[in-house]
């Protein structure tokens, strides 16, 4: 290997020359096409943008690194992973994320720390996180320090997966810049003080990691065509004379446009970009409302404030009001299959998300999000024959296709409780509540029958669903009326009236195994409660009697105004669903989704996946914290403010140090009894997912006024009273 000889000072040369670059690139890496690219683990401790629309360019964090990046848009990930490797040169060479000794702090709006000690105590890394507001560009802010006294070499690597797809990228080095570009995107690696040489690679065989950590050392590769391919150049820090130095990740639709914003940010330096960073979303903050006094700790108000951000960093850039459920590609999702599209799953817009999104941004003051999100629904996502599709890309193309009523009903609700009488939302609401009448599955089933409930893996009929179709309606009925179409309003209270009249035949069983008193079940595959139908519950899970399967979705007959809190069938299917499907641990009482859940990582703790066959029980859904908030609101219906503020409680505790709430939590079933599971601790599950940032907004502004605030008062009048 050819060595670069340079003086060992702080690797930059007398001011005003320019930066030392190895003299000769070594041709083409060999070992194309590299390894199978794959995304990391969906357990973000991190999640940031620019509060600015023309910074189109987002970043996560997990495990000690940067973990995805998405542009031009949040359906794309573009970037797998950014890490930094440390070595001597002739006896270790260490990827920082690998380190046990972690640290993640978010320290002001969406800026974040990462603090890594090296297990041999030999260095320790400061990296800080932040987008540029006026261009697509990440900026880390890197403080390296060798605890020996010694000097090291630290080198950056970059992984692009660009426009979703990790395979089909080519690298080549550009002097002190690396860029990788597809037909579509580019991304640009370059640093300040400018690299020393620059390399790239394809995964596994010649990519910076795999050399420095075979050999101690880096071949100068200067292009790698089409395949899974990497970036590195080498900084300028030892750890002793010279310490600080800023990376910039510039992308772009083309390598020029990519390296043009790597180097504009580094030109504007990290302290001016960290500023207008922080203070865009300052700006934001101060449009809303102050953290409620619900929150009784620093460390609550500061999850509340990170909540509000989440969620508005959740928001396309390109395409407004469109806001994804994770930034996150868990378990199987994650490997790039080709039946994943090749990632697909949570960075897209479900509308079911959605509506729990903008309920919780409108709770916290946004409420011109809530109205986007209304105007994306209506306007971007919605089907010509009036449906709202399962979920779909930020531009609204449709994703999955399974039809899901309350996903087409609750998008209606929002827009009455926005007050959205005009011509336009009403034609949207109109189209909708016309297929919440005419919907009938291929089985002959009609609606309120949906071809999926509310998680995604049944038909049949189910409490939560029937729930949202219920209070659709009445919705549409208000908003038909202020747009004097008092025929569709009739006919959609007539219709909401018939399927509450229906809703204990179809959901309600008497003579079920849980129960000697009637409770609510899951759901129903032949619209009897009292039939012993029985059916896969699916996630390799067992085949059951329907009415032996609970959950809690009948809470949301409460929440939205159908049922009274003290209702005898309601208060006994919370005593069954307790029973069944509750869990108390450190952290507070939590509850799966359903009996017997699959949905969830294997029992020795490694990724779900669909694959193993059904009544295996090789997968187990954990226990999922947003259940404790729509738990809470059910406690305020009930006049139970002290137990609610618990539940909020005990909810803001499953977050990580950066802020960040998991979709589950551990649950009992310990993975085959090993440590480092503690009960009540967040999964590998999408993280962060905005329904749970969502959930603790919405409860603690419950919480403080002493009721449901997202109950609609129309449809609360129609069948309680006002």
């Amino acid at each position: 290997m050819r060595k670069l000889v340079l003086p060992a000072l702080t690797g930059v040369l007398i001011a005003g020359l320019v930066p030392a670059v190895a003299e000769a690139q070594g041709g083409e890496a060999p070992g194309a096409p590299g390894a199978h690219p794959s995304w990391l683990p969906a357990d973000k401790t991190g999640f940031g943008t620019a509060r600015e629309q023309v910074s189109n360019v987002w970043f996560t964090l997990q495990g000690g690194r940067m973990s995805e990046v998405y542009y031009p848009d949040l359906s794309t990930p573009a970037v797998r992973a950014l890490d930094l490797v440390v070595t001597d040169g002739t006896s270790f060479a260490t990827v920082d994320s690998s380190a046990k000794a972690q640290q993640v702090r978010r320290t002001g709006g969406l800026t974040y720390e990462q603090t890594i000690t090296d297990d041999h105590r030999r260095w320790k890394l400061r990296k800080t996180y932040v987008t540029d507001p006026a261009r697509a560009s990440v900026l880390i802010d890197v403080d390296f320090v060798s605890l020996t006294g010694r000097p090291y070499q630290v080198y950056a690597v970059a992984d692009p997966d660009l426009t979703n797809e990790g395979s089909d990228d080519s690298a080549r080095a550009d002097g002190a810049s690396a860029v990788s570009s597809d037909a579509k995107t580019a991304a640009a690696l370059a640093a300040e003080p400018a690299f020393s040489r620059t390399s790239v690679g394809y995964s596994g065989s010649s990519d910076g990691i795999t050399q420095l950590t075979k050999s101690f050392s880096l071949k100068d590769y200067a292009t790698a065509a089409k395949g899974n391919v990497l970036i590195t150049g080498q900084t300028s820090a030892d750890g002793v004379r010279s310490r600080d130095f800023t990376l910039s990740l510039g992308m772009g639709a083309k390598d020029t446009d990519a390296l043009a914003n790597a180097k504009a940010s580094l030109r504007r330096g990290f302290a001016d970009a960290a500023r207008a960073y922080d203070r865009g979303w300052k700006q934001y903050l101060r449009q809303l409302k102050d953290a409620p006094s619900s929150l009784k700790t620093k460390q609550e108000r500061d999850l509340y404030q990170a909540s509000v951000l989440m969620l508005a960093a959740s928001e396309d850039k390109i395409h407004r009001g469109a806001l994804i459920a994770s930034p996150s590609m868990p378990w199987r999702f994650g490997n790039n299959d080709p039946e994943w599209s090749p990632s697909g799953t949570y960075h897209l817009v479900w509308p079911r998300d959605l509506y729990q999104i903008a309920t919780g941004l409108l709770a916290a003051g946004d409420r011109d999000a809530a109205n986007r999100s209304v105007d994306y629904m209506f306007g971007t996502q919605q089907l010509p024959d009036g449906h709202l599709p399962q979920n779909s890309h930020v531009d609204g193309t449709p994703y999955w296709t399974s039809i899901q009523l309350d996903e087409t009903a609750l998008p209606i609700v929002l827009a009455q409780q926005l007050g959205r009488t005009d011509a336009k939302t009403w034609r949207g609401v109109r189209k909708a509540a016309e297929f919440l009448l005419s919907y009938k599955a291929d089985n002959g089933h009609a609606s309120p029958y949906s071809q999926q409930e509310r998680w995604e893996e049944q038909d049949g009929y189910s409490p939560s669903t029937i729930a949202a179709v219920i209070a659709g309606l009445v919705c549409a009925a208000d908003l038909a009326k202020a747009n004097g179409a008092a025929g569709d309003a009739k006919r959609y209270l007539d219709t909401a009236d018939a399927f509450k009249a229906k809703l204990a035949q179809w959901t309600v069983t008497t003579n079920g195994p849980l129960s000697k008193d009637p409770y609510f079940v899951r759901l129903t595959k032949d619209g009897n409660a009292n039939n012993g139908t029985k059916y896969n519950l699916g996630n390799s899970s067992v085949t059951m009697d329907q009415r032996a399967v609970t959950d809690a979705g009948f809470l949301e007959l409460v929440r939205l105004g159908i049922y009274r809190a003290d209702d005898p069938v309601i208060r006994n299917s919370i005593k069954v669903t307790d029973a069944d499907i509750a869990f108390t641990t450190p952290t507070g009482q939590f509850w799966h989704r359903y009996t017997k859940d699959g949905y969830g990582e294997k029992a020795d703790g490694s990724p779900w996946d669909y694959t193993f066959p059904a009544e295996s029980r090789t997968t187990f859904g954990r226990l999922w914290p947003l259940l404790a908030g729509e738990r809470g609101e059910y406690d305020l219906a009930n006049g139970d403010r002290g137990t609610a503020a618990k539940r909020l409680r005990d909810l803001g505790r499953v977050s990580s140090s950066g802020d960040t709430m998991p979709e589950q939590v551990w649950d009992e079933n310990a993975p085959s009894g090993q440590p480092g599971f503690p009960a009540g601790t967040p999964t590998a599950s999408a993280t962060p997912l905005a329904w749970t940032h969502a959930q603790y907004l919405r409860l603690a502004w419950s919480v403080e006024a002493g009721k449901v605030i997202e109950q609609p008062r129309v449809v609360r009048c129609h069948f309680l009273g006002c």
